[in-house]
């Protein structure tokens, strides 16, 4: 069992139709047809969204994807209409909303690699492959991958967990041409934002991306290289062999699993509420990983 702790009941606006309520967005339609985006402060990990919300959160991921949108539009269009809030929209939803253009979506989380962690390392320890990938021998958790891989996974509802598949299967799923376009671009994006953060001292250790169709177009969708979709490091305290500090949401998880949250993450109790020093230094990892990007400070 996972999910939502409490699910949010969501806010009702006049010429706006909710249609769903996700992990840390809700999302709306107008009566153009158009989607309304709008970013909480929530924070999901191990698939359940956590009791706890991080302050400002909604309105980091919100401006911190317009702002890659910006830096990768050369080589991909991206779904954005506007960032100004609808008509009536409550006060609240000023910095993190985004209005954008609907698309059909593809059902695939687009995740390309460019160092060993996570469920990469799992799968690579125990066949020196990830999604079917073979790797070298010799590496080891928070190693550079000789050349940067792609490696999607399947889109769960919430409370589901991704789970990683192979190219074939995705050629499969979405046809040979609709997955050649996608392991394309996927890397193409990875490879600008892995160059532009690291002139920023910042390890894009990996990420995963959203596409949709608008008409014969593939379009950048969703958020994009944020500290939730993406694994970031300072690059100053990069060192191979073991677990890297880190920038995402990556500090959280470790929390959780922890002696000191209480949590059994292989029980189906839901995850305990954050302590307000967790919230605080998650809060400020999300604004440096902001602030060093962009170069501009958050206010």
């Amino acid at each position: 069992m996972s999910g939502f702790v409490e699910k949010p009941e969501p806010i009702q606006v006049p010429g706006l139709v909710h249609l769903h309520t996700g992990k840390v967005r809700e999302l709306y339609q107008n009566e153009a047809g158009d989607l309304v985006m709008v970013a909480s402060d929530r924070m999901s990990a191990y698939d359940w969204v956590l009791p706890t919300e991080i302050p400002d959160k909604g309105r980091i991921l919100t401006q911190l994807s317009l702002w890659w949108f910006e830096q990768l539009a050369d080589l991909v269009p991206h779904h954005v209409l506007s960032a100004e809030p609808p008509a009536g929209a409550p006060a609240d939803w000023a910095g993190r909303t985004t209005l954008c253009t609907s698309l059909q979506m593809v059902p695939v989380e687009c995740v390309a690699r460019g160092y060993l962690t996570g469920s990469g390392l799992v799968e690579y320890d125990a066949s020196r492959t990830v999604c079917g990938l073979a790797l070298p021998e010799g590496l080891v958790d928070g190693s550079e991958l000789p050349a940067p891989i792609f490696t999607p996974a399947t889109k769960a509802a919430v409370g589901e967990h991704d789970e990683n598949v192979s190219y074939e299967e995705v050629a499969r799923q979405v046809g040979a041409d609709t997955a050649a376009a996608l392991r394309q671009t996927t890397l193409a994006v990875y490879a600008r934002a892995r160059d532009i953060a690291r002139e920023r001292g910042i390890v894009l250790a990996d990420t995963k991306f959203e596409f949709g169709f608008d008409g014969a177009e593939l379009v950048l969708a969703d958020e994009v290289l944020t500290p939730d979709s993406s694994r970031f490091w300072p690059a100053d305290q990069w060192s191979p062999g073991h677990p890297q500090p880190s920038y995402d949401k990556q500090f959280v998880r470790d929390w959780l699993t922890s002696p000191a949250s209480g949590w059994d993450r292989g029980s189906e109790q839901p995850p305990p509420e954050l302590p307000q020093e967790i919230v605080a230094a998650t809060r400020a990892r999300y604004v440096e990983a902001y602030e060093r990007l962009t170069g501009t400070s958050w206010s």
